[in-house]
């Protein structure tokens, strides 16, 4: 497999290449660019695999690359090297796209280079660049990029009903659809957590207070969606949610 390093310090470039050789083995071929211009010639000329764009580069940022580069040309994956704040972490990973914070570390890059492996094909990387640029210049986050079988599916927060742990799976059902995904309930609840419209009732319920139907007293209380989904309280939460459900509207 081929990957491409484009970030304008030799050293940062320097450090990614023996980190992706020493941890990264089904990568044999790495080329280098020093810049997003010749990087997309470079792109265009060796179709690699796998693409490593550092963002904050002079002239050009890594984010212009859709500017440069046919979506007919988009058949490979980009992790993305920045040292951005949190706030734009959190759009990285709402958009379903892979990154690494410099410093670099070794477990970061053959984590990264996994999961970029596995969307290769299906990764509709045009889209979800276009979902992050559109995350990091606004001030409020409203989508979430699922990735599943086909693909990522883009939802809006709005949309989202409720999300149910499936063992290391989670069920994410929306107004339109139910969709499974491969991460916990707990990497949900994690990105989330500043959305004020989610709580989580119970260790395996993730819900949307927007689409909150009846709560039942009987049988130790319950909540029942507007889906009719019944979603389970744990007994240490029923005074928190009862007065998070008084102070609604």
């Amino acid at each position: 497999m081929k990957a491409i390093i484009i970030d304008d310090e030799r050293k940062a470039r320097n450090v990614l290449k023996i980190l992706i050789e020493e941890n990264c083995p089904k990568i044999n071929t790495i080329l280098e660019a020093e810049d997003l211009l010749s990087g997309v010639a470079l792109i265009k000329k060796e179709q690699p695999n796998i693409v490593f764009l550092d963002i904050e580069m002079p002239e050009h940022s890594g984010l212009e690359i859709l500017n440069f580069i046919e979506k007919e040309v988009f058949n490979f994956e980009i992790i993305f090297t920045t040292a951005y704040s949190e706030y734009a972490i959190q759009a990285f990973q709402l958009s379903a796209i892979d990154y690494l914070l410099k410093p670099v570390r070794p477990s970061q890059v053959k984590e990264a280079v996994d999961k970029a492996l596995k969307f290769i094909g299906s990764s509709q990387i045009d889209v979800r660049l276009e979902e992050l640029k559109k995350s990091l210049v606004s001030s409020n986050f409203n989508k979430i990029g699922l990735p599943f079988s086909d693909g990522i599916k883009f939802v809006d927060f709005k949309d989202i009903i409720m999300l149910e742990a499936d063992g290391m799976y989670t069920k994410i059902t929306t107004t339109l659809s139910e969709i499974l995904i491969s991460k916990p309930l707990k990497h949900f609840v994690e990105l989330l957590q500043s959305q004020q419209v989610f709580y989580r009732p119970h260790r395996s319920f993730l819900i949307n207070l927007s689409y909150i139907k009846e709560y039942i007293k009987k049988d130790g209380g319950y909540i029942v969606m507007d889906n009719d989904k019944s979603v389970s309280i744990s007994k240490d939460k029923k005074e928190e949610f009862l007065s998070i459900v008084k102070n609604i509207g």
